[in-house]
């Protein structure tokens, strides 16, 4: 695990962003991209944007699969992840809207839309690189505290402390969706590199128990202590609770 600290949340994204580049430039044109919404991505997003327009990197067959989506919830709402990931992925990096993928929340049968969920991307040969941020609890994707590490694509039910943190994004914490159909555990760590990016006090305490905790199902992002190829990149605040500080600084290459 690569741990890049810096100062500034802007900061954080441009590094996060040129992490994703670099594997843009060696996979080339058909490169498959993980993304995911909240507010941990969005600058990363906004860096790379401009990184690809001046560097003119090349994205026509480049694939995407996102993390989640709300279950019964609709797709053209503007909170749904369907219109998250158009709004700051699909449309910015000007990516093919039919090589954009998210499960689907409105399956009859959401155990078998998991599973052509993971068809899918195993069809697409997996993914490249997957951006992600992690949830106050330590969550990735919406793998709650106690999921299994081998989990699949699935629905999942949110924690409460999940919905109060999404409460900001609706008008009242009424509205925010109680389940959710989220990427496995045991499907991030089959992705190639992890780009997860951490800004915040309010993310301090799951991000020390991802760097320096035990590894553990009740901090899913603890998880990838055993991905061969993940960084994590995280500002002062995020980094404030951190007891090796100068270890942990140490581990950037």
């Amino acid at each position: 695990m690569q741990v890049i600290i810096v100062d500034t949340p802007e900061e954080a994204g441009r590094v996060a962003a040129e992490e994703v580049a670099k594997v843009i430039r060696r996979v080339g044109p058909g490169v498959v991209l993980g993304v995911a919404t909240g507010s941990s991505p969005l600058t990363t997003y906004e860096a790379l944007v401009d990184i690809v327009r001046s560097e003119q990197l090349d994205l026509s067959q480049a694939s995407a699969f996102a993390l989640d989506e709300y279950v019964n919830f609709p797709v053209d709402h503007e909170q749904s992840y369907t219109e998250t990931i158009r709004r700051t992925v699909t449309e910015p990096l000007a990516l093919d809207p039919a090589r954009v993928h998210l499960p689907d929340g409105l399956a009859d049968d959401l155990a078998a839309a998991g599973a052509a969920y993971e068809q899918a991307i195993r069809e697409a040969g997996g993914i490249d690189v997957q951006i992600m941020g992690t949830g106050s609890n330590g969550h990735i994707g919406f793998n709650e505290p106690g999921s299994s590490f081998a989990s699949r694509t699935r629905p999942v039910k949110l924690a409460a402390q999940t919905r109060e943190d999404n409460a900001r994004f609706f008008d009242s914490i009424d509205e925010v969706p109680e389940q959710a159909m989220s990427q496995g555990l045991g499907t991030i760590l089959d992705t190639r590199t992890v780009v997860l990016i951490a800004t915040g006090e309010g993310k301090a305490d799951a991000v020390a128990g991802i760097v320096e905790g035990p590894v553990t199902a009740m901090v899913p992002g603890s998880i990838l202590q055993f991905h061969p190829d993940a960084t994590l990149v995280i500002d002062a605040e995020a980094a404030s609770k951190l007891q090796h500080l100068e270890l942990t600084r140490d581990l950037r290459k």
